[in-house]
């Protein structure tokens, strides 16, 4: 067995994406709070140095879908984050930029440190058929409807304009993670993520559970991973089988990385075809835990 990590080089990869979803909410914010104007507007849309627009295409689909036609700057934009989005995969959002994250990851840690059970857990597709019923809502009220209860859009504005009613939604976020679903609103609800999770089907980047022969089986992948259930078919695979994780859901956040002693996974792309021995049959449990 290798030594344990120390502990920067357990959290590498969860001290980066910090620091990525504090640049892009700082992004945002300079301009309102210190009038240092690099981007105006928000995640939903903005334009950065006045020339680069951007815009949520979750968003311009809703306005799409409430019979309005964006401006052309804004379809754009839109374009410009699907083809970003659809190439390093969709839920790198969930992981590198939404500010919601780390909110769900705090939730998670008190979750853990209580020891509190894991909750009611409704199937994942619930993300999908939320997210058809916004754009089912936008279209039968003419109003992009997500953005009345967007956590995200509702905790820019409260940095911005100060607590408000909308830090509220924020709270239920956090409390609904912590009391009622482990990994529930980004596992299972926010449609969002599942409107990334579908333009990004096929990303370049992934991870891969390359020195999975070594694997001792001390499940802490599946403890810190967001989306457990993408981990088995790279880990467990028998030889010959891809030891990349292809799932959508895979947020590709770094976190089996960091705290794998063993190394088993790195970050890579799906063209990858560096061989990977699979698990001895002896040494490996099929059954996935309780994450």
């Amino acid at each position: 067995m290798s030594a344990p990590k120390g502990r920067l080089a357990a959290q590498k990869w969860l001290i980066t994406r910090r620091l990525s979803q504090l640049g892009f909410l700082m992004l945002f914010l300079s301009g309102p709070w210190f009038g240092l104007w690099i981007a105006k507007g928000n995640l939903t849309g903005s334009v950065t140095l006045d020339v680069l627009p951007l815009s949520d295409p979750f968003v311009i689909l809703q306005s799409l879908a409430a019979g309005h036609i964006p401006a052309t700057t804004a379809l754009i934009g839109a374009a410009i984050v699907t083809v970003t989005y659809a190439l390093i995969g969709g839920r790198v959002y969930c992981s590198w930029v939404c500010p919601i994250n780390p909110v769900t990851d705090v939730a998670h840690w008190a979750h853990r440190r209580l020891n509190l059970p894991k909750g009611w857990q409704p199937a994942r597709t619930t993300r999908l058929w939320l997210m058809v019923t916004v754009l089912a809502v936008s279209a039968a009220t003419g109003t992009v409807a997500w953005e009345f209860v967007n956590p995200i859009s509702l905790l820019h504005r409260g940095l911005v304009f100060g607590i408000g009613f909308g830090w509220t939604f924020v709270l239920a976020v956090f409390l609904f993670d912590l009391f009622v679903s482990r990994h529930g609103w980004c596992g299972h609800l926010c449609p969002v993520g599942a409107f990334y999770g579908q333009i990004g089907r096929k990303p370049v980047l992934r991870v891969s559970a390359r020195a999975r022969a070594v694997c001792d089986d001390c499940m802490d992948c599946f403890t810190v991973c967001p989306e457990p259930q993408v981990l088995t078919p790279a880990l467990r695979g028998a030889t010959g089988s891809t030891p990349l994780i292809l799932s959508r859901d895979c947020t590709n956040c770094g976190r089996c990385i960091d705290v794998c002693d063993l190394d088993v996974f790195r970050f890579t792309h799906r063209f990858d075809a560096t061989p990977a021995p699979g698990r001895v049959a002896s040494k490996s449990r099929l059954t996935e835990p309780q994450p």
